[in-house]
């Protein structure tokens, strides 16, 4: 993996992390619960593109 690649993952894992967590605390605090379902699917989405990315290729 280049340097470049490898930075990208980091920063779009730290990204679905602050999101799941956001998400999580606008659910809990029941203040927006639109926007933390919002932030928890897109969190989802960045875990799966990392994991995506990261899966070794056949052949």
């Amino acid at each position: 993996m280049s340097g470049l690649f490898s930075v990208a993952l980091s920063v779009a894992v730290i990204a679905a992390f602050a999101l799941a967590i956001g998400g999580a605390y606008l659910l809990v605090k029941r203040k927006e619960r639109k926007q933390g379902l919002l932030m928890l699917l897109c969190a989802a989405v960045f875990f799966v593109n990392v994991l995506i990315w990261t899966l070794p290729t056949p052949g």
